[in-house]
Order: structure tokens, then sequence, then C-alpha cells
């Protein structure tokens, strides 16, 4: 039985599709907002924080409408996802990440995607 539990979140973006995918997906994006540095060999992205290497495969994407990634480390259920949506009614781009974390961590883990994505609007402008 897993002992990580998905959780969903919702962020929106006042910036095209095309935009914020390009932060989501590429080394020069993502080093912007959620990690120090991104390299990309094949399909797994190596991503470093003050020393400390991971590294992820990516499991499935779709430009401009989602990227799933699996750390390599992780359990074989676990993922990461960014998926983006229009708004029909605001027409305000809707970024919705899905991760795991265990019930121990599951709000500190919520606390550093609100603040990754609090750097990631300051870039977009958004």
């Amino acid at each position: 039985m897993p002992d990580k539990k998905k959780f969903e979140l919702e962020f929106g973006f006042r910036s095209s599709p095309s935009i914020l995918y390009n932060f989501l997906t590429t080394p020069s994006g993502l080093s912007q907002w959620f990690a120090e540095s991104v390299d990309i060999n094949d399909d797994i992205y190596r991503f470093t924080w003050s020393g400390s290497e991971e590294e992820a495969r990516v499991l499935d994407s779709q430009d401009n409408e989602f990227i799933r990634f699996q750390w390599l480390e992780s359990d074989e259920y676990e993922f990461f996802e960014f998926r983006i949506e229009v708004s029909e009614i605001s027409h305000d781009t809707i970024l919705y990440i899905t991760d795991f974390a265990a019930d121990y961590e599951l709000d500190d883990q919520k606390l550093l995607w609100q603040s990754q994505i609090d750097v990631l609007h300051q870039h977009i402008g958004g």
C-alpha cells in the first residue's frame, strides 16, 4: 500500500498557455522558478538545488497542455504533473499541479509549491 497520497493544487495565471508551458518544460524556464539549474538528456531532467541533484523522467507530455514527470528515486505509482487549462469563464490560464506526499509532509509540500508558484508568477508577470 502506498505511503504517499496524491494531491492537486490550482493556480491562476494571466498568461498564454504557450508561455506558461515554456516555463514548465524548458531548462531556462524551470531554472527561473523550480530549481537553480536544469539540464535535459533525452527524456531525463536533472534538477539542482544548493548542490543537491535529483533526476526525473518525462512520462508523457503534450505541447501547451501538460507534462508529467517521475522522480527516478520515487515509487512506481508516484509522479508530478503540470497541467494547463484555459477557464471558459475568466479566460485565465489555470495551472494544475499534481504531486504526492506523505500525510505528515502534505502541508509543507503545499507551502513549498505555493512559494515556487509565487516566484513563477513574478517571472511571468501574471
